[in-house]
């Protein structure tokens, strides 16, 4: 267990396996909007370094990476030949590398596969999870985060996606907006959290992994994991809604595939927010979970793609299902429910963006 670690149990954390859950209790989406940080530990990077290091990360991913400013980040997606996602990365450059994003779990065998693509291209990629500089992820969000950093930092990124860096700090990514405010990921090192912690703790809720998931599918981001690995061309996820999907720039594996989806037929499938009830469903809905509609009981409608507890008792998660479940599920309480057609009903919320495929 490393120092960061060990001074966050001291402060309260819940962890097991070197994971941060929480601080005692579960947050709730009230508790995120007004305010709140959550050490993100389960969370992997990949550093790519080397002449050719940009194009061959363009080659292999859904979006533009030649073209990637130092002062931006993006979502980007690595499909397999058949268009389905492997991972989904939140990506960004500085003077020396580019840093691809992903959860810990399956960056070993992502970091392995893009490895094998190398060949002579002049990229070496590494483990930069521990590097001293990104040693600690600080997700940060609500009504009351903006104003304690700007003390740190000054000057905030002005949009999504827009990153800064400074010396003394680290590293400042402002991620999708979720409950009406800003959120962001700081980058830093453990010296540097350890001093900035007492100020964020006093002002802000604490939270950890499980507080982070929640914001994240209250941001409507998608995140694949080990439970849905090659199950959602990105269009099922609404990637390319967030600009996780170039449609302009060269091939990448299983690109003919992603460009299909978007040019050929009608799309049939989207992503969409939830809440599910109960004690149980917050033992058993999880990423990979399938659901049904009750209206045809005899195969699942979708798939959990990311879930998170909301701090009532119950579960929140991003789910891709047909559209004609979503049609259901919105005019229909109860209308698709988790694990079979006799599960816990799935109540649908609002996304905080449009689905354009919907009328919703």
């Amino acid at each position: 267990m490393n120092n960061w670690n060990q001074f966050l149990l001291l402060q309260g954390a819940r962890a097991s396996d070197g994971r941060v859950h929480d601080f005692g209790a579960a947050l709730s989406a009230d508790d995120l909007a007004a305010g709140f940080v959550a050490p993100i530990t389960d969370l992997g990077l990949i550093a790519a370094s080397g002449d050719d290091a940009a194009s061959f990360l363009h080659s292999q991913l859904t979006n533009d990476v030649e073209h990637l400013g130092g002062a931006e980040a993006r979502l980007a997606g690595y499909c397999s030949p058949k268009g389905r996602l492997m991972a989904s990365f939140l990506i960004w450059r500085n003077d020396t590398s580019i840093f691809l994003q992903l959860p810990r779990d399956i960056q070993p065998p992502l970091q392995k596969r893009l490895q094998m693509f190398i060949l002579r291209a002049k990229a070496k990629l590494h483990d930069a999870t521990g590097d001293s500089a990104n040693a600690v992820i600080l997700g940060l969000g609500g009504a009351k985060a903006e104003a304690i950093l700007a003390n740190c930092f000054g000057a905030l990124p002005g949009a999504p996606y827009a990153k800064l860096e400074q010396a003394a700090h680290g590293t400042l990514i402002r991620v999708a907006d979720a409950f009406g405010a800003p959120r962001y990921q700081w980058l830093m090192s453990a010296e540097t959290a350890q001093a900035v912690w007492p100020t964020l703790a006093a002002s802000l809720a604490k939270g950890g992994n499980d507080a982070w998931r929640l914001a994240e599918v209250h941001a409507g981001v998608p995140q694949i994991g080990s439970g849905t690995q090659e199950q959602f061309v990105p269009q099922m996820v609404n990637f390319e809604l967030l600009g996780g999907v170039n449609f302009k720039k060269g091939c990448y594996p299983g690109q003919e595939i992603v460009a299909r989806s978007q040019y050929l037929g009608k799309l049939k499938r989207r992503t969409t927010l939830v809440t599910i009830a109960g004690t149980d469903a917050q033992a058993g809905a999880k990423a990979g979970d399938e659901v049904f509609a009750v209206a045809d009981p005899a195969q699942p409608c979708g798939m959990i793609v990311n879930a998170a507890p909301n701090g009532m008792g119950g579960v929140d998660a991003l789910v891709e299902m047909k559209l004609s479940a979503i049609e259901q599920g919105t005019a229909e309480t109860g209308g698709v429910r988790l694990g079979s057609a006799q599960g816990a009903p799935l109540r649908f919320l609002a996304m905080p963006y449009i689905l354009d495929a919907l009328d919703l």
